[in-house]
């Protein structure tokens, strides 16, 4: 018999994939957490029936989020990570050995746990004496911090129940505050084909509070239309001049690929206006 996994991303979309053995299945206090193996992308993190990652196409992701942002930055040494609990966006931060410090604060410490026991490859940043996590809620930890981190990376699921707070004015005021005097902040903001609506209001309030707001897209295979976007806030530093530090082991980024993800199709321009 054939097992297959299916995510229904909209009353009318969904992806599915061949499964072949079901690694690990629980219920948390916050959500459902499940590893599955499957035939074509490898291992599967899903939450609450949402693929999160899988082996073959995380790379694409956590590069696009962690690597544009640094690579505009030109100094950053304090980072924070909002969500991300798989450890994947860490990694990516912490192949740059200017990082002094980098804060993950993840809700649900099993999301941690899972990845480190199943997604090794993954969550490899845990054992990196520059990270610190914090298990409590991303919105509550913002609101006493002040001119602190240099990034603040926002890798968070869905704008599903809690979630929805992550995507609003007041949450971006926050990072605002949180960030130092030249910093800048990007998080994953879902599809332009799917999430049409929340990428204009999304865009909309972070440039009532950033200078500078910019939108750069990547393809995911496995997220909703395949087509995933990104919006940064800017303080200062213009997301077109981005430096070269030659980091070496990328499997997506590269400058060429930081240029052009910033070359919108029309139909997403209009989305901004």
């Amino acid at each position: 018999m054939e097992l297959w996994f299916t995510e229904k991303q909209t009353p009318g979309l969904g992806i599915t994939c061949k499964v072949l053995q079901t690694l690990h299945s629980e219920q948390t206090p916050y959500q459902e957490i499940a590893v599955l193996d499957t035939m074509q992308y490898g291992r599967m993190l899903v939450l609450d029936g949402m693929v999160q990652l899988t082996s073959g196409d995380e790379f694409v992701y956590h590069e696009m989020l962690a690597h544009v942002p640094l690579h505009i930055h030109p100094h950053p040494c304090n980072v924070l990570i909002i969500g991300g609990g798989d450890g994947g966006t860490a990694r990516e931060v912490l192949r740059y050995p200017q990082i002094e410090n980098v804060t993950l604060v993840e809700i649900d410490r099993r999301v941690v746990d899972v990845c480190r026991q199943y997604l090794p490859e993954v969550a490899s940043s845990f054992d990196d004496p520059r990270m610190e996590v914090h298990f409590t809620d991303g919105v509550a930890y913002l609101l006493n911090k002040e001119n602190e981190y240099d990034v603040i990376l926002v890798d968070s699921p869905e704008p599903i129940g809690q979630a929805e707070r992550l995507f609003g004015a007041e949450f971006y005021k926050g990072i605002a505050a949180a960030l130092r005097k030249d910093g800048l902040f990007a998080a994953q903001t879902e599809s332009p084909f799917v999430n049409g609506d929340l990428i204009t209001s999304v865009y909309s309030r972070v440039s009532s509070v950033f200078p500078i707001t910019g939108l750069y897209l990547a393809p995911v295979p496995t997220y909703p239309s395949g087509s995933w976007s990104f919006t940064i806030g800017s303080k200062n530093y213009d997301p077109l001049a981005a430096r070269d530090v030659g980091l070496e082991g990328l499997r997506y980024y590269n400058s060429g690929i930081h240029q052009a993800a910033f070359q919108l199709p029309n139909f997403v321009q209009e989305l901004l206006r």
